[in-house]
């Protein structure tokens, strides 16, 4: 698969396309206008604010990230426009705060119809309303907005007299942008591509570096480091750097214990690379040599993490891989003596009642793009029988495969294995003939992972 270099990206063309994408979704259920807010900025403390993360459905419909912004689509049979509101320019502001590209800067760079200033919203938006078949809004997301929204929509049922009608109907436009964002565009797919590319550096950086006696948050250092000095922007959640026993903590997110000899150091770590997304997961010795008892288990996770690989393919069911490497999990599980043959009973009766959960506990990945956990139905929307089956994977979309096993101590439990946790995690793109791991050039192996630890 030939992917895009950046530089040939049709960044322009591709917002475009999204809009009339989802203009056309609106059109074929009756029209309307859409209406969709970016995030707000979050204050901090006093006039500090958190860093600003623009709303991931209103980037992805329009590449502005400027905060105090809207979109609002039009599509009816008489009409199709994209409008977009946005902060004025403001000299004095930009010497504070930085570039605002103001309306007419911004109607041309980002090939909208119109723009206008945010504060014209008041009086724009019962215009565009008026005689609207239907609003495609999602609430409870922005409350100012949702406020604005209210006072728009009784202006226009204040003229009701001379004809003039407001959406009698509202459609949640998020669950049409959802099912837009699960597949992933030639565009998408080469940011993907880097920003798992950066964070495979960041990890071989991160185990490069380790030493027993060192810090957790010396690794996450390293991470931060190399996610920078590649270009990105940021990281796309909390670093996880869990030595010992503080890998068996899902969330694990402290990041100060010293780490020991002896100890398995689990990374759970990705970069944000213009606004998409990686989720990278390696374990590997602090000392640089896997013992007997840890190479066991992590070759378990290993194959476990195959055998679901083998599944990321067109007209495989999402579950599919999940089921194929709890399967291969349980049995390395009774294999060990994790669980007792003799309470567990077969590898089906292990699986049936649930006993592999006291080792593994959470699923075998996610959608993975503009969030790390990203949108999209995981079921049809049909049922069959009592329920919706998951639905089948096609080519476009992006999914992590990030099998485990965690061990604490416990009574039963060989104690070789105990406070060790183990995960790896990919990033996988599902092609028309199987699948294309993002994240393939990330240490993995036994001795690729003892290789690249030798290169201090």
């Amino acid at each position: 698969m030939n992917l895009p270099t950046l530089s040939t990206i049709p960044a322009l063309p591709c917002y475009i396309s999204r809009r009339q994408q989802l203009q056309a979704q609106m059109l074929a259920q009756g029209g309307g206008v859409a209406v969709i807010p970016t995030a707000s900025e979050l204050i901090r403390n006093n006039d500090n604010s958190f860093p600003f993360r623009h709303d991931s459905h209103f980037y992805y419909l329009s590449g502005f990230n400027e905060p105090e912004a809207i979109i609002v689509l039009v599509a009816t049979a008489d009409q199709q426009q994209a409008i977009l509101f946005c902060r004025e320019k403001n000299p004095e502001r930009e010497i504070w705060d930085g570039f605002r590209y103001g309306p007419q800067a911004a109607e041309k760079e980002f090939g909208f119809d119109a723009a206008y200033p945010i504060e014209s919203l008041a009086e724009k938006l019962p215009e565009l309303l008026a005689d609207a078949p239907k609003l495609f809004y999602s609430s409870a997301m922005e409350p100012h907005i949702d406020e604005q929204l209210q006072q728009s929509l009784q202006a226009v049922r204040a003229k009701s007299r001379s004809g003039i009608r407001a959406p009698a109907i509202t459609v949640d436009v998020r669950e049409l942008i959802d099912e837009m964002r699960l597949f992933k565009d030639a565009t998408e797919i080469a940011l993907m591509q880097r920003a798992a590319s950066i964070s495979g550096m960041a990890h071989a950086r991160a185990m490069r570096s380790v030493q027993p006696g060192k810090y957790e948050y010396e690794l996450e250092a390293e991470l931060l480091h190399e996610f920078r000095r590649q270009g990105a922007q940021s990281p796309a959640y909390g670093s996880i750097v869990a030595t010992g026993g503080n890998a068996c903590i899902l969330h694990y997110q402290s990041n100060q214990a010293q780490i020991q000899d002896g100890d398995l150091v689990l990374i759970d770590a990705g970069c944000e690379y213009d606004s998409y997304a990686s989720d990278i997961t390696r374990t590997f010795p602090a000392n640089g040599k896997f013992s007997t008892a840890q190479q066991r288990l992590y070759e378990i996770v290993l194959a476990a993490q195959q055998a679901a690989m083998d599944c990321a393919r067109p007209g495989s069911r999402y579950m599919d891989g999940h089921h194929a490497a709890v399967r291969v999990l349980t049995q390395g599980m009774l294999d060990t003596g994790l669980l007792d043959k003799n309470k567990a009973g077969s590898l089906d009766d292990a699986i049936s009642s649930s006993a592999y959960r006291q080792f593994y506990m959470h699923g075998t990945g996610h959608w993975l793009g503009l969030d790390v956990h990203d949108v999209g139905n995981y079921r049809e929307n049909e049922k069959v029988g009592d329920e919706k089956p998951y639905r089948l994977l096609q080519a476009g979309m992006v999914i992590t495969i990030e099998p485990g096993i965690y061990v604490r101590p416990a009574e039963g439990v060989p104690q070789e294995y105990w406070n060790t946790g183990i995960r790896i995690e990919d990033d996988i793109l599902i092609t028309a003939d199987g699948h294309l791991n993002l994240s393939r050039d990330t240490p993995k192996t036994v001795a690729e992972i003892e290789a690249e630890m030798r290169r201090h």
